[in-house]
């Protein structure tokens, strides 16, 4: 195991009508907060009328910037900085999903920074402060509510997703009620439960021999999403299947199932490049990569691959043909995407894949990716290839 250190600050607060103390919370830190979301579902669904009460009850005044699409771009994050400086703005609330969470850590990050919030996505600057920010989360899945990660997109001059990290944006709060998740449809519950499962497997398939606690801790959330996501789209308003999804997304990428060990993030990496240049939404992108970055690099270390087979898909071991143990588990992956409505190759979500190789170029523009196999733009050709 590797020397490590786990920083997780943010407070948990998780359950029922848990969104009406949001005003609360939020005086702990500040008194002037944008408050941020996406399009019109948290005002159909009540919760927009809840955080406004609670705001005012606890005399806690607010600006709006709502409008966040998926996969957030630079020029709202731009817009919501503008408006922290103007409005002496001391706190941010993130009302959404993964999308609004990770606009509101860029605009957190940037309101004190001189020079333009890109540089924090391509290497030149570093994060040295930030906006305090809470959640309120609505749908599970990038568990960017735990995370020191945000994930933008940068249309100017080309197709560009890129990720900043930095422990001062794991957001101070997280308020996870899984009753706002009762009406998200089949397919967004879907994309969730499957970058949930992938947060895990970046970290599952590493290098390190010696972590067999986190391993098992790895196992047992990837079963927590094979079990529970299916009977949540059957049951859609069934309260302990969401809650146990909603858990498991926070867990996974957290950061706990990572200590002491080194992580890859070749499939997230290979898979934002799809969202870039087609727009296509990020689990989809994961559910077509993750099946076939395993065939591609599974040799590396067959025998984590026999153990990820056995433990998380319980697939009988083949002693005398461990191979054909490591690609049944790779199989059961790629049916289990497939049986809760996900594509499993580009075909499938209706790209010809017509520019592989812009893509592997962009994959690799700063460099070779993945932590179990370094990935360079031929072995990004080739696993695009195989996604066809």
């Amino acid at each position: 195991m590797q020397n490590f250190r786990f920083i997780c600050p943010t407070d948990f607060i998780f359950g029922k009508d848990t969104e009406n103390s949001v005003g609360e919370e939020i005086k702990k830190y500040g008194k002037r907060i944008l408050l941020h979301y996406g399009g019109g579902h948290i005002k159909k669904n009540g919760l927009y009328d809840r955080i406004i009460r609670s705001l005012k009850a606890n005399e806690i005044e607010y600006v709006e910037l709502g409008g966040v699409k998926a996969n957030p771009d630079v020029e709202m994050v731009r817009e919501g900085i503008r408006l922290c400086r103007e409005e002496k703005l001391d706190f941010i609330l993130a009302a959404g999903g993964g999308s609004v969470i990770d606009s509101a850590k860029a605009i957190a990050m940037g309101v004190s920074y001189p020079g333009d919030v890109w540089d924090f996505f391509v290497g030149k600057a570093q994060i040295e402060e930030a906006l305090p920010v809470g959640v309120i989360l609505t749908i599970p899945a990038t568990g960017s509510e735990a995370s020191n990660t945000t994930v933008v997109t940068n249309s100017e001059g080309g197709h560009s997703k890129r990720a900043a990290s930095g422990d001062n944006i794991k957001p101070v709060f997280a308020i996870m009620n899984p009753e706002l998740t009762y009406s998200l449809p089949a397919y967004q519950t879907a994309a969730g439960g499957v970058d949930i499962f992938s947060h895990v497997a970046e970290r599952y398939f590493t290098l390190e021999p010696d972590c067999g606690f986190t391993d098992r801790l790895c196992e047992a959330t990837m079963k927590t999403v094979i079990g529970c996501l299916p009977e949540v789209l059957s049951h859609p308003q069934e309260y302990a299947g969401r809650a146990e999804i909603m858990w498991t997304g926070t867990i996974a990428h957290n950061g706990i199932l990572g200590v002491g060990r080194s992580e890859d993030w070749g499939s997230h990496m290979l898979g934002h490049e799809i969202t870039a240049f087609y727009g296509l939404t990020h689990g989809a992108t994961l559910s077509i990569i993750i099946p076939n970055w395993m065939e591609y690099v599974y040799k590396t270390d067959v025998t984590r691959f026999v153990k990820y087979a056995v433990n998380v898909w319980n697939v009988e071991n083949n002693m005398d043909h461990p191979e054909k143990t490591a690609l049944e588990g790779i199989r059961r992956t790629r049916d289990f995407f497939r049986s809760v409505g996900m594509p499993v190759t580009l075909e499938e979500a209706g790209i010809d894949g017509d520019r592989i190789e812009e893509m592997a170029e962009n994959c690799t523009k700063y460099g070779p990716v993945g932590g179990f196999v370094t990935l360079r733009k031929e072995d990004c050709m080739a696993i695009y290839e195989k996604s066809k």
